[in-house]
């Protein structure tokens, strides 16, 4: 494989490195999805839009798929296969929250023509999770945990107090919030939307979270 990267280097005119290639490739499968509005994310970025057939090339017997989205630029890797490491229940839960809340946003508008991304404070998060699960948000600590693995999969950024969007749109709330990143649609694709919905019509006829006890947990397959 280094020769494989030496010839795209050489075809270059010396603007990359073969190393260039190795590293943006390696992050694209490391963190499965690459922003270029994200700090450090440029060069990575640009290597895999400007070479993606040469990488997707170089990943398929990995059975990855690799793509990018031009038009919100970022850059994504998809498993053909089952993770190893299955997210937990609570991580799921969370990932199909964070799925309908974007699809919600996009119906509303909400969505920032430049980043993609929907905007949602704490509150706003709060209610949706119950309404959307039948349960609460958990607590700080817990859901912090969460965010961070939903950022690590690419499609949550964590905003912190006074911390804008990319089209510049202020958090007033002193506890921050979080930016769903457009990359979920692709992450979570249609199937997440049709668990959520299921699960939640299970949910419908409970008046609390004890009474829920006993249903069906959601599982999600295309959770990275």
């Amino acid at each position: 494989m280094s020769s494989y990267w030496q010839d795209l280097a050489i075809n270059s005119d010396g603007y990359y490195e073969a190393d260039d290639f190795a590293l943006a490739t390696y992050r694209l499968v490391t963190d499965q999805v690459i922003y270029y509005s994200d700090r450090g994310s440029r060069k990575a970025f640009g290597i895999i839009d400007q070479y993606e057939r040469h990488v997707a090339k170089a990943l398929a017997p990995l059975g990855v798929t690799v793509g990018v989205d031009r038009q919100l630029m970022y850059a994504y890797a998809l498993p053909q296969h089952s993770s190893p490491t299955p997210a937990t229940v609570p991580q799921t839960m969370f990932a199909l929250v964070l799925r309908g809340l974007y699809e919600d946003g996009m119906r509303a508008g909400q969505v920032s023509d430049e980043s993609g991304e929907i905007i949602c404070d704490f509150i706003e998060l709060q209610e949706k999770y119950r309404l959307m699960t039948n349960r609460e948000l958990p607590p700080k600590g817990e859901l912090e945990a969460l965010i961070r693995a939903a950022s690590r999969w690419g499609i949550v950024r964590r905003l912190k107090p006074g911390n804008t969007d990319l089209s510049g749109l202020e958090i007033e709330s002193e506890d921050g919030g979080i930016a769903i990143r457009p990359a979920i649609r692709v992450i979570l694709g249609e199937s997440a939307l049709q668990q959520l919905a299921l699960w939640g019509a299970r949910n419908q006829d409970t008046d609390s979270p004890e009474q829920d006890s006993d249903a069906e947990e959601p599982t999600l397959e295309d959770t990275p």
